[in-house]
């Protein structure tokens, strides 16, 4: 059993190319984990084990690992760098105390960097920096140590710097020998120590008297300056070539914190208190599921959890959630990549992965019944790409719905919806990438075809002005007869009103019994679900049923709710019809100096700009209203004008009169659309 204190918990963060998963592969040679150091361009590396990942490159979900070092197991999770693969990223952010962001020497940081970099911070854990990739030719390290400062705060200091020819490296926390392209190792010495000591008052209120601070005594403060975020440490490396890899896990074996040091974790309890859970092996479990795979082969789905408290073996009888039945787990694994390692039991601290529970989701809080309630994973990106899915033949038909459904399982901003409005199902993600990539997994993985096209966006009917309506329904057949009689009048509504109808039975005297009141409504309700115009559900309408009249033998509630559909429809046509589209509000976030770029296209997409926050690092978030039929596929555009280096979301905010000529091209292609399916 491993002593809490003696385990080290690290997230890989940045952005895709940063060089991450050749980090964790270089760490896993040098500590003779593997026996041959792989690349990501030979296909062959540790956590880069999905096919998808080895046919594009780059990760795609979040991998663990693990090796020793003096004394110490270090567990890696390596995760995805793609902005459209963040979810992976931030989702293991919990499961680890120490996260390092990974930049590329010659890339510098980009959008996942800032994003990763704030998420780890939003999330209270110690934060380190490492530069990959030192001695590329283009890496001005110098000006990257600026930036770094400029966008996370002087509280960045380099802990190492890179030798001279880049093929070495310079302690600067022990020593304060040796010269560097970034500056010299005393400069950076002084400046790393002021940092540290900023954490403890009495070595603080010492240094400040010129006395010098005995190595270990930084040592000891280490963890709580970076616990504190007085310092934020910088490393170099060069991970192809295994340059700064030994310093790097030196450091993290050494100065970083143990799940002993925190942060703990919180559950909130139902009665709306917060309770900290300490990792107390001895103490009851606690944990939660922090990633979920599926064996590409065979099928078999793998739950990754966190554990705070507690122990975990194969003789556990698993709560999660709220759930009052408890399961069995099996024997746990401890995971090197995709290979799975028996172990007897895992505990307070560790990473623990358990096979073949299908119950298990991201994010669930598992426990052994002592505990209540729920540990909060951090937010995650709405996905607001879409496309439109239809089975390339019935075969796929069968097998959609479950390979989608396993799709979202391991992936938080992968969503399938059936649109209630236009009938379509729609997969969300949060770009084309996304979509792509899990298009393809389930091609490959579950055998499913689909074909895809863009979603139809869901307008909305109503009416501009007031009019009466009249339908006489009359049957006569042979035997008992139909008949029902309806008057009524309608009148927009407040707009984006709900209810979107409002209803009122007006009629005195009995000209119809109230017996008939809920047919003619749902005649009407049959065409508020479709509309008059385009084939889109209405809203914002008033309608009054004023007058009628029944037969004591033929009226039945048939009658009367096709009485009621047709005056309805006759009302409607004269109350002059039109179309709403949806409107979003959108939150984009961009580097300065595209702001200009950026709100003039939204000028062009009919949207208005509402206001606009500066973010460090010279970012700034432009708020906006748009059409969404202008904005649907916005990531594209988005990418382009910004060089990958912009973000979005966006949320419904309200419906609005659809301008004249979008009107009829819509009309038009619902015409063209019915026109067609009569034909055939």
């Amino acid at each position: 059993m491993t002593n809490v204190s003696d385990i080290r918990n690290i997230v890989l963060l940045g952005h895709g190319g940063s060089g991450k998963t050749s980090l964790a592969e270089s760490m896993l040679h040098k500590c003779g984990v593997i026996n041959r150091l792989g690349n990501v361009t030979d296909k062959n590396t540790v956590s880069d084990f999905d096919d998808e990942e080895k046919n594009r490159g780059h990760s795609i979900h979040s991998a663990l690992m693990y090796l020793t070092h003096a004394g110490k197991t270090v567990n890696i999770i390596d995760t995805p760098g793609y902005p459209d693969f963040i979810g992976g990223a931030l989702q293991s952010i919990p499961a680890a105390e120490i996260a390092a962001i990974v930049i590329s020497g010659s890339s510098g940081i980009e959008i996942n960097t800032r994003k990763l970099f704030a998420a780890a911070t939003a999330a209270n854990r110690a934060r380190m920096i490492i530069v990959n990739k030192m001695d590329a030719e283009n890496a001005d390290l110098g000006e990257l140590v600026g930036q770094i400062q400029e966008s996370f705060g002087p509280q960045c200091r380099c802990v190492n710097l890179p030798g001279a020819d880049k093929q070495s490296i310079i302690d600067c926390l022990t020593s304060t020998q040796g010269e560097s392209p970034i500056m010299d190792a005393a400069s950076a010495n002084m400046e790393l120590i002021e940092r540290v000591v900023e954490a403890d008052d009495t070595l603080m209120e010492a240094y400040l008297g010129g006395e010098t601070i005995a190595p270990e005594k930084i040592k000891e403060c280490f963890v709580k300056a970076m616990m504190a975020g007085t310092v934020v440490p910088i490393l170099f490396t060069d991970a192809r070539k295994e340059i700064g890899v030994m310093e790097v896990l030196d450091f993290i074996t050494s100065f970083a914190p143990s799940p002993a040091d925190g942060p703990f974790a919180s559950l909130k309890k139902p009665d709306g208190t917060t309770e900290i859970i300490k990792p107390d092996a001895a103490a009851p479990l606690a944990g939660i599921v922090v990633r979920l795979g599926f064996d590409s082969r065979s099928g078999m789905k793998y739950s990754s959890i966190r554990i705070f408290s507690g122990s975990l073996s194969a003789a556990t009888h698993l709560m999660v959630n709220d759930a009052k039945k408890p399961i069995r787990v099996g024997h746990p694994l401890r995971m090197q990549g995709n290979e799975g390692k028996e172990i007897e039991v895992a505990t307070a601290g560790e990473l623990v992965t358990l096979a073949k529970l299908e119950e298990l989701k991201l994010g669930d809080f598992i426990h052994d019944g002592k505990f209540e309630g729920k540990i909060e994973m951090p937010p995650i990106p709405k996905p607001m790409f879409s496309l439109a899915l239809e089975p390339a033949s019935r075969n796929d038909e069968s097998k959609l719905g479950s390979a989608l459904e396993k799709l979202a399982e391991e992936d938080a901003c992968f969503k399938v919806t059936r649109d209630t409005q236009t009938k379509e199902l729609v997969i969300n993600g949060l770009g084309d990438l996304h979509l792509r990539v899990m298009l393809a997994k389930m091609e490959h993985r579950y055998k499913v075809s689909v074909n895809t096209k863009p979603p139809k966006i869901p307008y909305r009917e109503t009416i501009t002005g007031k009019a009466d309506g009249h339908y006489r329904h009359k049957k006569q057949s042979g035997g008992a007869g139909q008949f029902g009689e309806v008057y009524l009048r309608v009148e927009p509504a407040e707009r984006n009103s709900d209810p979107s109808l409002v209803f009122s039975w007006d009629i005195f005297g009995g000209s119809v019994p109230g017996q008939y009141e809920p047919a003619i409504l749902k005649g009407i309700h049959d065409v508020m679900d479709c509309g008059v115009v385009a084939g889109f559900p209405m809203q914002d309408i008033k309608v009054s049923i004023y007058d009628g009249k029944y037969h004591p033998v033929d009226s039945k509630e048939v009658a009367f709710r096709i009485a009621g559909k047709n005056a309805f429809i006759d009302a409607l046509q004269k109350a002059k019809p039109s179309l709403l589209e949806p409107v979003v509000n959108m939150e984009i976030t961009v580097p300065a100096e595209n702001m200009g770029d950026i709100t003039g296209d939204m000028a062009s997409r009919r949207g208005r700009v509402t206001g606009q926050d500066m973010l460090p690092g010279n970012m700034v978030v432009i708020k906006a209203q748009a059409p969404l039929s202008e904005v649907s596929q916005y990531n594209s555009q988005l990418k382009s004008v910004t060089g990958g280096q912009g973000s979005y979301s966006m949320e419904l905010s309200h419906y609005e009169t659809t301008p004249p000529n979008i009107q009829q091209q819509v009309v038009a292609q619902y015409a063209k659309n019915r026109q067609q399916v009569s034909e055939e």
